[in-house]
């Protein structure tokens, strides 16, 4: 008998409350490693309320979470997390790899001897180069277009050496191009360096072909599953309480209607 992996995130009926608001009851979903989820959902669902808690940023108010068997903690290790994209000054003359290398200094104190200097540079060339951003190692942020500084805010991530990655609107304000090289990188450091992925979009399309489960929060609610079982016409309609619809194109694209009309319905 082949025993089932244990999960590295176990949400079991779990609540939050901000302000004596309630933003999702009874949410329950498993993450395991190598997985690759997208988290979406209209704005003011929730989505970042969630990436806070498995940061434990924020309290829960009922129900379990558990990461990596244990409880949600400030600073895990093994979690990199990339926040919603950083204004940069376009005088900012602050090289990439300086960036990068704070993802190892963040976490290390005392005074770094040059043999350690010399090996977090070797260290941050080489992550640089996992995400295809090598020759932009000693370029100033400040030039950076947002594709570019979105591979250096995921290098930056990445340096520690995370098992888990929560990546907050990497795609926002990207053009097609930047959005499918992005999603096609993520999904190329989830199946070889094994790291399960969380990421918060807007647009499901970009994400389609890579996605292994999505995990759809609104209307209060929040439910996981593969892409093919939560984005139909029927299981949207459950989550939002109201009539939404689900077309897909003979690309595979998808629309999905009725969700503005159901927002302002509950409002």
């Amino acid at each position: 008998m082949i025993k089932q992996p244990k999960p590295i995130i176990e949400a079991k009926n779990i609540r939050v409350k901000l302000q004596n608001r309630t933003i999702w009851d009874n949410a329950s979903f498993d993450i395991y490693q190598s997985e690759y989820v997208g988290i979406l959902g209209p704005n003011g669902a929730g989505k970042t309320t969630l990436i806070k808690l498995l940061l434990g940023l924020i309290p829960l108010n009922n129900g379990t979470l558990k990461i990596f068997g244990k409880d949600p903690t400030r600073g895990n290790p093994r979690i990199g997390y990339v926040p919603q994209r950083r204004p940069i000054d376009r005088d900012m003359n602050i090289a990439a790899i300086e960036l990068v290398k704070l993802g190892i200094n963040g976490t290390k104190w005392g005074v770094r001897s040059h043999i350690n200097i010399k090996s977090d540079e070797s260290e941050a060339l080489s992550v640089l180069d996992q995400v295809n951003a090598k020759e932009l190692a000693y370029q100033p942020l400040g030039i950076l277009s947002g594709g570019e500084l979105q591979r250096i805010f995921l290098a930056q991530a990445l340096i520690g050496r995370p098992d888990l990655l929560l990546l907050d609107e990497p795609l926002a304000n990207l053009d097609i191009r930047h959005e499918t090289n992005l999603v096609q990188l993520v999904d190329n450091i989830v199946r070889e360096k094994g790291v399960s992925v969380l990421l918060i979009a807007h647009d499901l399309n970009p994400l389609l072909p890579v996605l292994d489960k999505v995990i759809y929060v609104a209307n209060g609610q929040v439910s996981s599953g593969k892409p093919s079982e939560i984005v139909t016409s029927e299981s949207l309609t459950n989550i939002y309480g109201a009539p939404i619809e689900v077309l897909r194109d003979s690309k595979g694209r998808v629309a999905i209607l009725g969700v503005e009309e159901s927002i302002h319905h509950h409002e």
